[in-house]
């Protein structure tokens, strides 16, 4: 039978686990394994102290204190030694549980624990101060490199190596190391650590793209903010904010490129400026000869840069959610968000200078993070509005927004309006920070329903200083500023690019087109410049496209905003009811103007991109849109008024595909009862904008009111509302409409023409290639520029001129009686006239083009429908007054016209009774004609009193302006109010009801025709009895 070995005593077996814990020996040199070190003169220590060689509890950190101080040969880096230290300390530990007996093993146990703590102190002393302890043989970099390394190594994963090497070095860290490394350590020994740690961590994904690898760094960022001591010690390192300076960059820029998370939001697939761009190229890596390559792999790109942009979304937001929730970092990130905003206000401008402001990327990304930690008060019901304070714009000590342009108001009358606002009013409400925490708590579970804690906040309706705001307010706004300066801007400028490269594109396929005819150096040249510039932006573009326009949850968080914001805004004014209050609310008036540009620009680019809106409910943007629309003295800006037809537009069914569109035109009341009426107002306000542009500006927004209109008139219901207001306002807006239609409709054909007659021109001079090839080549470009130019206007303006005539042919087919009406009657006829001598006149074969369709231009169809409008206003007129009206337009007015017309009718197969109906208007006309002629013949010379001074024609209904004193025919300035509201004769403001009848002179006037009715029928009279007495005295002679 074997003996039975010896049982250690607990002091015994500590000694063993603490001397395989710090590879030590104190007996003799262990020859078999060169990791352990002897510590002879540690050992002779002890034994002066007449101690037994063994290590213990006590005695463990001095043992520790001597193998760090030591320079033995062979030995372990001190960080890697300790380490190592900390795996076995956790190894041991383990094992120590198995043990039987429990007092033995509950005082291993705290040994092992003491000896874990302990190499956990010393680690934190040698990252802070690296050159306490002897260095022996060494890992590359730095200790807090090693330190790094060792939390890449632990928030690592198989995917990391995707855009290059995995950070992770081969150090890997033992389980619950960097907790008890950063959570238990006092925040006096933490700062050195993490002032480089931080640093170091910056520099990791500095000019890294989409493609890199951003992630491991990222992870590592949001393993460090959950300890708040760490979290501590960002918010104070001093590049949170930085404060230095860069020669020649602007502090927009300098706050991305030297602030911590300026380096993680700088990641992106967006293109940026040289001097900063990041590699690896996500452009030239994904979208290089785009053109040829196949679908698929183009879709592979799509989404692979969708995802990881989508993984930084999600990890940035968590590192914000992390900050914002510890109630000792939250002011620090509120702080550093502002600083971002004000810092890039310039990127609100048309042009950006990348030097002096953040990228793109950078606010985009920042853009998707806001929408993240907006999240919970997102719900489609917007329960927590009521927590966004208006009075956050005036007095909030972040932002400026009061510089910003208003609504309504201009910044003076923000500033009086504040000003006298706090004079009248107080308020003491202070939202508690409690009441933040389960916001941000609510975020953290994606919860978007309920109100929490907050419902209890009521806040007060004064408008003095708060001291604080919740955070849903505060969130809020800085949401709606970074989208302006960020999404919102990257939108405007893949739209921009995306025009610049049509252009290119244009020029490069006529070049193209002339090298066919003739090919020569200096056009190889130019072609070729012209492909690379296509390359480099196809490219961008492609960036643009993958990242934002084809991330469909970023989009549609981002119409969740919007709708908030509009919702937010229709309380301000009472709520989603029509008529709006009489007066503007000041608040209202107040508010920047780009949160409602925005959420129209977000609303027109969505709604072209397919599949962008399904299943997201447009009501409450519909509302708003019908009821501020045409309502310039809430919203000022007549092109912001305009883009929301716009986005009306893009919503018809026909070209947004979805059906739940039609729904919106058609079954809402707001809509049935308010839509046409407004657009109709919209197409009249919008004559006058203000802007220098404001003449060829209109034509624009006419054609997006033109095509809406056209189709609601296929709307039952909404052609009913369409009749029943050109009733009501037959000499209102209605009339002022259709004297717009008619106004828009001569110009641009008239435009149209003419650029038809300058595009035959250039083609001509394109055609003799010899002498086109001797310009120089900027001459060249300068011409074709000019000739693609006049065909994007003429096949615009004959667009415009073809959906104008249309309206005019179906309003007047069933809504004749404003067409008849004194002020109006004349100018439709010249209008048709007009139209008649272009299309039937003997100048119609000059206009004769190559591709007329290319440029929308169908004289055939134009006729039909010009002749058409004659018929429809022929059979409304019960007082034959159209034919009169035809023949008195001095101008154009030919009756040969009428037979050349019907002739081009009866070639074009029109309808037979619809040619004789217009042949039989044209003999009425010449008849009207004859008949004017005897009439201006019978009343003679006509005293100067009796004629109007801008027609000089005999007035029928004389009034006086009360500024002028001026004498008028009634119809002619009511059609010249049509237009403009100003006396002509000294511009002071005018409307009809300020006219005043001169009765006397009409009196006079009626008896001057009388008289000279009476004078011309007597001396016909007389002439007749004196032929006649004549003839009886011949008779009498005779006889």
């Amino acid at each position: 039978m074997a003996a039975r070995k010896p049982q250690r005593t607990p002091e015994e077996i500590e000694d063993v686990i603490l001397r395989k814990i710090f590879l030590v020996s104190l007996a003799n040199p262990v020859e078999n394994d060169p990791k352990v070190v002897y510590l002879e003169l540690t050992a002779a220590e002890i034994l002066s102290e007449g101690k037994a060689l063994m290590l213990s509890r006590d005695s463990m950190e001095r043992v520790l204190i001597d193998r760090l101080s030591g320079d033995f040969p062979g030995a372990e880096p001190t960080f890697s030694y300790l380490i190592g230290c900390y795996r076995r300390a956790y190894e041991e530990g383990r094992k120590v549980a198995s043990m039987k007996d429990p007092s033995v093993r509950s005082e291993i146990e705290s040994a092992v624990t003491q000896a874990r703590k302990l190499v956990v102190s010393y680690c934190r002393i040698h990252v802070g101060n690296p050159d306490m302890f002897v260095p022996t043989g060494g890992v590359g970099g730095s200790v807090t490199s090693q330190l790094l390394s060792l939390i890449f190594s632990e928030v690592s994963n198989p995917m990391d190596g995707f855009g290059g090497n995995s950070l992770g070095g081969e150090l890997s860290c033992p389980p619950r190391f960097l907790e008890e490394f950063f959570r238990d350590a006092d925040a006096e020994s933490l700062e050195p650590i993490m002032l480089d740690l931080f640093e170091k961590l910056k520099q990791s994904v500095d000019r890294v793209s989409a493609l890199g690898n951003f992630q491991q760094p990222l992870r590592a960022l949001l393993l460090l903010v959950g300890f708040p001591n760490c979290a501590q010690a960002l918010v104070n390192h001093p590049r949170w904010i930085p404060k230095e300076t860069y020669l020649l960059i602007g502090e927009g820029r300098v706050i991305e490129i030297a602030s911590i998370l300026g380096a993680f939001l700088h990641v992106s697939a967006l293109p940026d400026y040289k001097e900063f761009k990041s590699k690896p190229d996500v452009g030239q890596q994904c979208f290089s000869e785009a053109s040829t390559r196949r679908p698929a792999d183009l879709l592979s790109s799509y989404t692979t840069i969708r995802t990881v942009m989508n993984i930084l979304y999600d990890d940035l937001g968590e590192v914000f959610l992390a900050l914002l929730k510890n109630v000792d970092t939250r002011e620090k990130v509120l702080e550093y968000l502002a600083e971002v905003i004000k810092k890039n206000s310039a990127r609100s401008r048309m042009q950006v200078d990348p030097i002096l402001c953040a990228s793109t990327g950078m606010f985009v990304n920042l853009s998707a993070v806001m929408l993240r930690l907006c999240e919970p008060f997102l719900d489609a019901a917007t329960t927590k509005r009521d927590k966004i304070d208006v009075n956050y714009l005036f007095y909030n000590n972040r932002l400026d927004f009061k510089q910003l342009t208003a609504m309504h108001a201009s910044s003076e009358e923000v500033a009086a309006w504040i000003d006298n606002e706090n004079c009248e009013k107080t308020d003491g409400h202070v939202n508690n920070v409690g009441e933040d925490n389960r916001v941000l708590e609510s975020k953290e579970a994606t919860s978007s329903g309920g109100n929490g804690g907050l419902s209890n906040a009521k806040p007060l309706m004064g408008c003095s200083r708060k001291s604080k705001y919740s955070f849903i307010c505060e969130c809020f706004f800085m949401t709606a500023r970074v989208l302006n300066l960020g999404l919102m801007k990257a939108l405007s400028d893949f739209k921009h690019l995306a025009q610049e490269l049509a252009r290119y594109e244009e020029d490069l396929s006529t070049y193209k087109a002339m090298r066919d005819e003739g090919a020569s150096p200096q056009l190889e040249a130019d072609i070729k410049r012209l492909e690379k510039a296509i390359e480099i932006l196809s490219q961008d573009k492609l960036c643009y496209e993958a990242q934002i326009l084809r991330d469909g949850v970023l989009l549609q968080r981002t119409l969740s905003f919007y709708r908030l914001m509009v919702v937010w805004l229709v309380g301000l004014v009472g709520g989603f009811k029509m008529p709006l209050p009489s007066k503007c609310p000041m608040e209202f008036a107040c508010i920047p103007e780009h949160f409602v540009d925005d959420a129209m620009d977000l609303l027109i680019l969505t709604s072209r991109i397919p599949r962008a809106l399904e299943g997201f409910v447009l009501d409450d943007f519909l509302n708003f849109i019908i009821m501020f629309m045409a309502s310039p003295s809430y919203i000022k800006n007549p092109y912001l008024r305009a883009k929301m037809v716009e986005v009306l537009n893009c919503w018809m069914p026909q070209r947004s595909g979805l059906s739940s569109t039609a729904s919106l035109f058609e079954g809402h009341q707001l809509s049935l009862d308010y839509l046409v009426r407004n657009l109709l107002k919209l197409y009249v306000d919008i004559e006058f904008t203000g802007s220098h542009t404001q003449f060829f500006d209109k034509f624009t927004i006419r054609h997006n009111i033109a095509e809406l209109l056209e189709y609601l008139w296929n709307v039952p219901s909404h052609r009913n509302a369409w009749r029943q207001i050109a009733r009501e306002e037959e000499k209102g807006v209605y009339l002022n409409f259709l004297n717009f239609l008619i106004n828009d409709s001569i110009y641009l054909l008239d435009e149209s023409l003419n650029k038809i007659l300058e595009l035959k021109e250039i083609e001509a001079e394109m055609a003799n290639s010899a002498e086109w090839e001797r310009r120089p080549a900027q001459e060249r470009e300068e011409r074709m520029r000019l000739f693609h130019s006049r065909e994007n206007i003429v096949r615009f303006d004959m667009k415009l001129a073809n959906e104008d005539v249309g309206m005019l042919a179906f309003t007047s087919e069933q809504i004749p009686a404003p067409f008849l009406l004194p002020e109006m009657v004349e100018r439709v006829a010249s209008m048709l006239n007009y139209f008649l001598l272009q299309l039937a006149g003997p100048q119609r074969k000059s206009l004769s083009v190559k591709d007329p369709e290319k440029y929308e231009f169908r004289p055939k169809q134009l006729l039909k429908q010009i002749v058409e409008i004659y018929i429809h206003i022929a059979r409304g007129d019960k007082e034959n007054i159209f034919p009169a009206a035809i023949s008195k337009d001095g101008r154009s007015y030919n009756e040969k016209l009428f037979a050349s017309a019907a002739n081009i009718l009866r070639k074009i197969g029109e309808d037979g009774r619809v040619i004789q109906e217009f042949v039989q208007l044209g003999v009425k006309a010449k008849e009207a004609a004859s008949e004017a002629m005897d009439t201006e013949a019978a009343l003679g010379e006509i005293p100067d009193e009796f004629l109007d001074p801008i027609q000089y024609t005999l007035m029928k209904d004389p009034v006086i302006l009360p500024s002028s004193r001026v004498t008028i025919d009634r119809a002619v300035i009511q059609r010249h109010l049509l237009s403009d509201n100003t006396d002509p004769f000294n511009r002071s403001p005018l409307t009809q009801d300020m006219l005043i009848p001169n009765t006397e002179l009409k009196l006079r006037i009626e008896e001057f025709i009388r008289s000279q009715v009476l004078r011309k029928h007597s001396q016909g009279n007389s002439i007749t009895g004196g032929a006649a007495e004549q003839a009886d005295g011949v008779t009498y002679t005779e006889e």
